[in-house]
């Protein structure tokens, strides 16, 4: 077969009609009030068999792009629609304010930093200086899924982040049947790590991750506006500092370097 035409000529190319029918689903449930819908209802506006929506959707589920309401009977579009177009712009702040910010910063943290951002019921790092600490006990860090209910970084970006994410999450979450699933089964749990990070101002973890027993971890949300699109934060051994160093020292200047990524993030040009 010739490999000389252009991959420009889209003729070439069959069209998947999967995608196409799973982009319709989409299109058509963002267009319902509250990006809500039924399946009866988006197979009378697609034209599609009831059995193909829901298909489809269950596929959409899977991914992050929908997610139950609590009737179990609709969907509501999720957190991952709206990070598809900001993607760009997500990889630019990391790049041009967190990383130099995280670089400036580390002479008067002195402990590493993990900055990460939501994916998947998972903390992606996505920055980090424990290559560069002299008091790290990692080396390669970046690209790692930190847990979501245990670990500071989830703990804080779920306390600030937007109602309809956190909803998504820990719907997500929940469908799990491991000990994280467990977890976020249990409401009052839940609700008792969120209520206490928020009164707290900041969140924390004390060796509840038990592949890292000896970390205490504190962590700031990265926000633009009101709601949370990532966190930050600062890896500690649990017999080198005590709880009052933490809080004095540690926590005002891990806030100032959290301040300075939201500051510079909310500030990156758009679209």
């Amino acid at each position: 077969m010739p490999v000389s035409a252009s991959f420009g000529d889209s003729t070439l190319y069959r069209e998947v009609r999967g995608l196409s029918r799973g982009l319709a689903v989409l299109r058509a449930l963002n267009a319902m009030p509250g990006g809500i819908g039924g399946v009866v209802e988006l197979a009378r506006v697609t034209g599609l068999h009831r059995t193909t929506v829901k298909r489809l959707l269950e596929t959409l589920k899977t991914e992050g792009l929908v997610h139950h309401k609590d009737d179990g009977l609709s969907y509501a579009l999720g957190f991952e629609v709206r990070r598809l177009s900001e993607g760009y712009v997500g990889a630019d702040w990391i790049d041009r304010v967190a990383a130099p910010a995280m670089r400036a910063h580390l002479r008067a943290l002195s402990w590493p930093s993990d900055l990460a951002t939501p994916d998947g019921g998972f903390m992606i790092v996505r920055e980090s200086t424990h290559r560069v600490s002299m008091l790290s006990q990692h080396r390669a860090t970046i690209g790692i899924r930190i847990p979501m209910l245990v670990s500071s970084l989830g703990r804080a970006w779920l306390t600030w982040c937007a109602d309809e994410e956190r909803e998504a999450t820990l719907s997500l979450l929940q469908e799990r049947s491991d000990a994280i699933g467990e977890m976020a089964r249990d409401g009052a749990y839940v609700k008792r790590v969120l209520r206490e990070t928020r009164r707290r101002g900041y969140a924390m973890n004390k060796g509840e991750w038990l592949t890292e027993a000896s970390v205490t971890a504190v962590g700031f949300p990265i926000r633009i506006g009101e709601h949370a699109i990532g966190a930050i934060n600062l890896v500690l051994q649990n017999n080198a500092v005590t709880d009052r160093e933490i809080a004095m020292r540690y926590v005002p200047l891990l806030r100032t370097l959290a301040d300075e990524i939201s500051q510079g993030a909310a500030s990156s040009p758009r679209g």
